[in-house]
């Protein structure tokens, strides 16, 4: 039997005014900007005598697979299982990109009946945040090369421009290109490079700025170039830091959506946790925090990836280190990790599951190393069986872990109320989580701590390049800010191919780059593309259409 597709199920709910899920968070009309009956930006500043005193839920998962493993589905998923069983309640998510959304990924709003919503809004234009963050950046690009054009009073080197321009679509043909050809009218040739929006500075400034004025001294301190002697050339130098706020004042505002259910959702700014840090942002959750008693949120790809970063980055700023921590874990993906090829997940095999669990067990002892007792999700495919299912919750219950099936891609929900209340239970004694690293750390240092203590690597090797900016780092006064690495969402390690829990390999740094407004150092490793190029087969190539403006393919 043909189960209907995620935009159908999508196209099919009726949603509630947004003014309605606005006041049921105590939020009054002059609160909010609305786009439309469904969507809303949200007058932060009106919230600021309120604290934000809910508790946080981070849910994370083990390493993915092509097996899929479902981490925004189960946050909207708990989120509407809390609900049921009367907890006060709201997610804060990331925006999708287009980037994955026309490439290989496809959507970012759930699945199934466990979805934010209006699904095709937010995976297309949204409410323009994206946008703006584009705009802003490449405002930024232009001032750069105009400052140059206009007579380099700053003694630019055009050789040594850090910042890049960005598009929020994967296109590999922008990774190198080299612009101002045409004569002297046309600007100072010299070599550019795109990164895709959602791996931007801008982008990672807008997730951990606390207001607008934060937000323009953010930007003002982003580190655009050198100069001819070597000297740091910032955004204030350049001038524009005030005209770039004013293109996101509007931006930075949370929006406001809700779930099939009708509970209210925040989704705001969309970092990669491959490139970048991967969780929404700052203002979201603690806006969410203000509003309801529990906000469920996410942070991309493993633990090792978006919730190390969650706790390196986002919670040491913003003081919102997670109560409780949700590990979702499926039993296609625990058997790829024990050696079965995708297109034999379908077959019973618990040995290999038992050999997948290794992955599993090194992610939940991270999170244990830092502070919390993670809830194991496992999130339920129709072709599980009960030994594979008995065989995960056997593991769970042999090292003490809270764990429930859970059905909310069929079910909404009613499929998460057992993880709803394994949750509840688990925040009656919150978790005490603190990062992985000390702030006073040098970023060699921190470096191999994640190397060794999260990745268990043996060791990392550096670059002559990653070398040499280590040094000027240390020069500049930056060798103390947290890092951001940049490596495959699918090992523990800098190659892609080694699954489960691999031990004895090296990690390489091949190349650093400094980010002084959003306060931390990209750690760049193996193969790692900050501009994404298109599948052979792009999902773009699935998505229609019709005269009456309805739309298919879009997942």
């Amino acid at each position: 039997m043909s189960h209907p597709s995620d935009i159908e199920i999508a196209s099919a709910a009726t949603l509630r005014p947004i003014t309605d899920v606005a006041h049921d968070l105590g939020l009054g009309d002059d609160a909010l900007y609305p786009i439309g009956h469904h969507m809303a930006k949200i007058d932060a500043e009106q919230l600021n005598d309120r604290p934000a005193a809910g508790k946080v839920v981070l849910v994370t998962a083990l390493t993915p697979t092509p097996a899929g493993e479902g981490k925004s589905t189960m946050t909207v998923g708990l989120t509407d299982g809390l609900n049921r069983i009367g907890v006060k309640t709201a997610a804060a998510l990331r925006e999708p990109s287009l980037g994955p959304v026309f490439g290989m990924k496809g959507g970012a709003t759930g699945g199934g009946y466990a979805q934010v919503v209006p699904m095709e809004d937010i995976n297309l234009h949204f409410t323009g945040d994206f946008h703006a963050i584009t705009s802003a950046n490449n405002l930024l690009a232009a001032s750069i090369d105009n400052h140059i054009q206009q007579g380099n009073a700053l003694g630019i080197d055009p050789r040594r421009i850090d910042f890049r321009r960005v598009l929020d679509m994967n296109d590999r043909a922008l990774r190198q290109v080299v612009i101002g050809l045409g004569g002297p009218a046309q600007g100072v040739p010299r070599e550019e490079q795109f990164t895709i929006t959602v791996a931007s500075e801008v982008m990672a400034i807008l997730c951990l700025a606390t207001d607008l004025e934060d937000l323009k001294s953010r930007l003002g301190r982003i580190t655009v170039a050198s100069t001819y002697d070597r000297q740091p050339v910032t955004v204030d130098d350049i001038g524009v830091a005030a005209a770039m706020t004013v293109l996101l004042k509007r931006a930075i505002q949370p929006n406001l959506v809700q779930t099939l259910e009708g509970n209210p959702a925040l989704i705001h700014g969309g970092p990669f946790a491959n490139i970048a840090h991967g969780c929404s942002s700052v203002r979201a959750t603690q806006t969410a925090r203000q509003l309801a008693d529990v906000v469920v949120t996410e942070a991309g790809f493993g633990a090792d990836l978006g919730a190390e970063k969650f706790l390196d980055i986002k919670a040491p700023q913003a003081d919102c280190y997670p109560d409780a921590v949700v590990m979702v874990a499926t039993v296609r993906a625990l058997k790829m990790h024990g050696g079965v090829a995708k297109e034999d997940l379908k077959a019973e095999d618990v040995d290999a599951l038992r050999r997948g669990l290794a992955n599993l067990d090194r992610h939940v002892s991270t999170m244990q190393r830092a502070g919390a007792e993670p809830v194991i999700a496992i999130n339920a495919f129709v072709h599980d069986t009960a030994a594979e299912v008995a065989a995960l919750r056997a593991w769970c219950e042999e090292r003490g872990l809270r764990s429930a099936v859970v059905e909310a891609w069929a079910r909404g929900g009613a499929g998460a109320t057992d993880l709803a209340q394994q949750v509840s239970g688990a925040l009656e004694q919150p978790a005490q989580m603190r990062s992985f690293y000390a702030a006073e750390l040098t970023v060699e240092e921190k470096i191999r701590t994640l190397v060794t203590e999260v990745y268990r690597g043996d060791g990392v090797e550096f670059s002559t390049t990653a070398r040499r900016k280590l040094a000027e780092y240390a020069r500049q006064g930056w060798d103390r800010l947290p890092v951001c690495v940049a490596k495959t969402q699918y090992s523990f390690s800098d190659d892609p191919s080694l699954r489960g829990a691999p031990e004895g390999f090296s990690l390489t740094v091949r190349d650093l780059q400094v980010r002084t407004g959003a306060g931390f150092v990209v750690v760049l490793t193996g193969d790692i593309m900050t501009m994404p190029g298109l599948p052979k087969h792009p999902a773009a190539l699935d998505m229609n259409i019709t005269a009456d403006g309805v739309v298919s393919g879009l997942s």
